[in-house]
């Protein structure tokens, strides 16, 4: 019997995944199809083409995630692919971060010379930024390879919803793991914190020279403030989760561990949302793919009448 517990549960966990694939497959589709254009990708359309990549395999695995949760799949089908759901999150962490690195490069204005030096080079950097993250992940994942065959037949046992406690990993194990994870993390925080200070204090000095476009001005970076601190909530709430998923802190089947797979399943696909609402070209395009229908109507018409 479908209790109404399990219908919201997939519900959500459908729902997540679809937006999730639509939003990240749209700018997917919108750069490459740029790509195709103009032959070439702009650094920024480049990092965050491979952040919305690595967000779809998330996604993906995420959705497993649930339906294993349902009773829909096998508990193997996790441990399968464990090395490839800590190499995604790894991967996309970083990519996350070089993402708010180079926002705040290019909007923060502080009078350094490496900070200069930074705004000038970060554009050549990031094909190497997104290839040292790909091999950042790749080892980190092989480091943790040993621990994922060693612990595999106890984690396991966990996914018994009668087990009463579960054996977590190794002091060891578990330091390298929170290491691999807090560097980027601590990256992120320090440029999206620069960025937001930027914003506040450029805020505050239009407010008091500009005041014929006190609203307008403060309209734009109220909403560039809100962009950017959602970004770091979500962000900063899926470290935490991925932080609890690894070290096996959570009893799986919990209501806690159903939970925060839900709200890990949030950050992909809400964030690649915010991404194409708050870029000037996805926004333009995302108007024009939901309003094609109309477009196409209208022209049609207006052949009709011209003839």
């Amino acid at each position: 019997m479908v209790t109404p517990q399990f219908a919201i549960h997939f519900l959500i966990a459908v729902t997540q995944l679809l937006t999730g694939v639509f939003a990240n497959g749209f700018i997917v589709v919108v750069n490459v199809v740029d790509l195709i254009k103009q032959r070439q990708m702009a650094p920024l359309d480049l990092l965050i083409s491979c952040l919305v990549t690595s967000r779809i395999f998330l996604q993906v695995l995420i959705f497993l995630t649930h339906l294993v949760l349902l009773s829909f799949m096998e508990h193997s089908v996790l441990l399968d692919n464990y090395a490839i759901f800590l190499f995604v999150n790894i991967w996309g962490l970083w990519l996350a971060t070089w993402l708010g690195v180079f926002y705040c490069a290019k909007i923060t204005t502080i009078p350094h010379p490496l900070f200069f030096w930074l705004k000038r080079r970060l554009s050549k950097l990031v094909p190497w930024l997104i290839l040292g993250s790909l091999l950042y992940a790749s080892i980190s994942t092989v480091i943790h390879s040993k621990y994922i065959c060693t612990i595999t037949p106890k984690f396991f046992n966990s996914f018994s919803k009668n087990a009463t406690q579960t054996k977590g990993m190794d002091i060891m194990t578990l330091s390298f793991l929170l290491f691999h994870l807090t560097v980027p993390l601590n990256i992120f925080l320090i440029a999206l914190l620069l960025l937001i200070f930027s914003l506040v204090r450029h805020t505050q000095h239009i407010r008091t020279i500009a005041v014929g476009t006190t609203d307008s001005s403060r309209g734009i970076h109220f909403r560039a403030m809100m962009s950017f601190l959602s970004f770091l909530i979500l962000y900063f709430s899926y470290y935490l989760i991925g932080i609890f998923f690894f070290s096996h802190i959570l009893q799986f089947g919990s209501f806690l561990f159903v939970f925060c797979t839900m709200v890990a399943g949030t950050y992909p696909c809400i964030h690649s949302v915010i991404l194409i609402l708050g870029n000037p070209k996805l926004k333009q395009s995302a108007k024009c793919f939901l309003l094609c229908g109309q477009c196409g109507q209208q022209d049609e018409l207006g052949s009709v009448q011209r003839t």
